[in-house]
């Protein structure tokens, strides 16, 4: 394959190789490639099936399309252009039709049902028996048992959906890039943190904005532009603008999702509905914990009903003093206010500002306090790579000694098993924004690696983990906020799940578990941001080298849970929209998404001077791909509770205990799917989860009637 540098071999990436114009035969060739694989396993006799020819091949049939197309959509999110883009969608419903058409291929089935309904099974060891049965269930969730005329429109519907998701995707960062604001007045940036302006001062700069005589401070939609304006901003007219602005992110006549929205819907029901599932959510989550869309919707209203209360009293509280400060009657506040009253009060209460934080969390001490505490904990040992940087179709390579990155900011890291010295996997990380570059925050994984299998190797695993976090200005190095900390420390936990894994078939292997289950390694990691003891590790001043203050640790802690059933709600207000819609879709089928909104959010939503546009157009997560976390937004919080339950094993048998991250690493981080979720929370804890810690952890428990 080195004709094809898509599906090149090499365990490191030549990124500057991966251009426009090689797509298309690259992908066609492991399309081809692919499809004599799939063809292996359906020339088998059904009389001789086993495992390494049926289950086992299949495990591996898809290996090199799934090396070329995942690098392909990598780029799609770090590095977009237009001639990029053009050919992805060009290859788009070649390789959705193909990946649509392997559970509807009836010879295939067929080899493969001989060997799942075979005796042979029985006799399969653990991992393995396990793998045949979650592929025969998705094979039958996808169609795989469907009449001819039906297994048709299930490829159609599939082919028309990854489609649809695509453009949906495209559309929210095009949309978030064809906004700005440009200040040429300083005295609307009163009150915005130094980093910021600067930040703004350099962003303009780089746009060609305004001279050092005449400056001018540029704002985009990007998260570490626009929310220090929502938070600090004391002039309200600038806040309000960039609010609007935000609105109009899927949403801009060029760029509507409202459409794309009951289409992504529609083409989901109608694939569960010829499954045989009342709608989409019952198809999605039986093979998840919560096993159908109304325990999932029980468990959204049912926190809800805990928490609304203390929401409502937050509310009412934010309410009388904005009041307070500004002389008026009590009354609901406008959306651009709520985050800066909200901050406003938070200082007063707690003389505690998130900027007096900033100087401790200098991104390159935080990522290697992250590796020291990961490292104590698991077992583990990371080491930074050198790196560089080569422009997309320049001649050459990175050499022996550099590992090829996309990007110049990004850098490369392996990581090791401390005890035996083995290399488990290696990783990239790109921190910062850019206009080529979708927002949030993600970890994603480029090949799996596999443990040794008789005179094999390992094979190391390789991911990447991005985020859109401060940029560096000026010459001085980005110092982040204790947010975009724990938004490194969450996608690492992602990180760890997939390096870490020690499955031997890659689709059981590392991430590839149940979604409610799957959000546990990354929320788990987010606790050690707030202890103490491991906060030394890693938030050290910038310029002193010294550890947080007692004093301003503690403010930290004290306002920890600030508007905790506030924020909780935000969370549930989202699930609940996504179970709703996929769920009940023919009750609202069709309608206005910002009077559905309100409607279906009335009693989750803080009530405000003026309506807000909905966050289904903008909802990545939702409608950015043909499943995602559709009808499963509610796993966030789901695994909120097994991580707040977790940890408490960590904090009674201390925080940096060798023995918890060993178990920790064995029980759950090495083995993806290899169980079920439930039973590896069991083999963790000993038990089945609670939901009292979570409670008790966010402020909302219940006062102890016993006390």
């Amino acid at each position: 394959m080195s004709a094809h540098p898509f599906l090149s071999e090499s365990f490191y990436v030549p990124w500057s190789q991966l251009t426009p114009d090689r797509v298309e035969a690259d992908i066609e060739a492991a399309l081809a490639e692919a499809r004599a694989r799939i063809e292996e396993i359906c020339a088998v006799d059904p009389a001789e099936v086993t495992f390494e020819n049926t289950f086992g091949a299949l495990d591996n049939a898809t290996e090199v399309l799934d090396r070329g197309w995942g690098r392909l959509n990598h780029l799609d999110s770090v590095r977009n252009d237009d001639a990029q883009r053009e050919v992805l969608n060009k290859m788009l419903p070649k390789v959705s039709a193909f990946q649509a058409g392997i559970p509807l291929n009836e010879r295939l089935w067929t080899v493969l049902k001989a060997f799942a309904e075979s005796e042979a099974v029985a006799a399969l060891d653990p991992v393995k028996r396990r793998l045949v049965e979650e592929d025969a269930a998705s094979f039958r969730n996808a169609g795989a048992d469907l009449p001819a005329d039906k297994k048709e429109r299930m490829a159609a519907i599939q082919e028309e959906l990854s489609e649809l998701t695509q453009k949906f995707s495209e559309n929210v960062l095009d949309s978030t890039n064809a906004w700005e604001l440009v200040v040429d007045d300083e005295a609307r940036l009163a009150g915005l943190p130094p980093s910021a302006v600067a930040a703004a001062r350099a962003d303009a700069a780089a746009k060609g904005h305004g001279s050092d005589d005449e400056p001018k401070w540029r704002f985009t939609l990007q998260f570490p532009s626009m929310f220090p304006v929502m938070q600090y901003a004391h002039d309200e007219s600038l806040r309000k603008e960039v609010f609007e602005g935000s609105g109009t992110i899927g949403r801009r006549d060029d760029y509507d999702n409202s459409e794309l929205v009951w289409k992504i819907l529609a083409r989901r029901d109608e694939k569960a509905k010829l499954l045989g599932f009342d709608h989409f959510a019952d198809l999605v989550l039986q093979r998840r914990m919560a096993k159908e869309g109304a325990t999932a919707l029980d468990f959204v209203e049912d926190l809800h009903d805990r928490i609304v209360a203390a929401c409502r009293r937050e509310y009412r509280e934010l309410q009388d003093y904005k009041a307070e400060q500004t002389g008026t009657e009590p009354a609901p506040l406008e959306p651009w206010e709520t985050t800066y009253w909200s901050e406003k009060r938070r200082k007063d209460l707690f003389d505690f500002d998130d900027e007096d934080l900033r100087p401790y969390f200098p991104v390159e001490k935080v990522m290697t306090g992250l590796f020291g505490i990961a490292s104590k904990l698991f077992g583990i040992r990371i080491e930074e790579r050198d790196s560089i940087f080569i422009e997309p179709g320049t001649a050459g390579g990175a050499g022996e000694d550099r590992v090829e990155v996309w990007n110049p900011d990004v850098t490369f890291y392996d990581l090791f098993d401390a005890g035996s010295g083995e290399q488990l996997g290696s990783f990239y990380a790109d921190w910062h924004p850019r206009e080529s570059k979708r927002g949030g925050a993600w970890m994603n994984y480029l090949q799996t690696g596999l443990p040794p299998q008789g005179v094999a190797p390992r094979k190391p695993h390789l991911g990447l983990i991005c985020g859109n976090m401060t940029k560096p200005v000026g010459g001085k190095p980005a110092l982040l906020t204790h947010d975009e900390v724990e938004t490194i420390f969450h996608e690492f936990g992602h990180l760890l799940h997939q390096l870490l894994s020690d499955v031997p078939l890659r689709s059981l292997s590392g991430v590839n578990v149940a979604w409610d289950f799957v959000e546990l390694p990354s929320q788990i990691m987010e606790n050690f941001c707030w202890d103490r003891e491991s906060l030394d590790f890693f938030a050290r001043h910038h310029e002193t080298g010294e550890v947080i203050p007692d004093a301003l640790f503690d403010k930290m802690i004290a306002a920890r849970n600030y508007m905790s059933a506030s924020t909780c709600m935000r969370q549930l207000a989202l699930g609940k929209l996504d179970l709703e819609l996929h769920i009940h879709l023919a009750r609202y089928q069709g309608r206005d998404l910002d009077e559905l909104d309100r409607e279906i959010l009335a009693d989750y939503k803080m009530p405000l001077a003026s309506e807000t546009p909905t966050m289904a157009r903008r909802f990545g997560h939702l409608f950015g791909d043909p499943t995602g976390y559709a009808a499963g937004y509610y796993s966030y919080k789901w695994a909120e509770v097994l991580d707040a339950d977790a940890f408490t094993r960590f904090q009674k048998e201390g925080i940096l205990n060798p023995a918890v991250g060993k178990a920790f690493r064995e029980t759950i981080l090495s083995r993806g799917n290899s169980r079920p979720p439930e039973v590896l929370f069991r083999d963790f804890m000993g038990r089945d989860p609670s939901l009292q810690p979570f409670l008790e952890r966010s402020g909302l428990a219940p006062p102890d009637r016993n006390a």
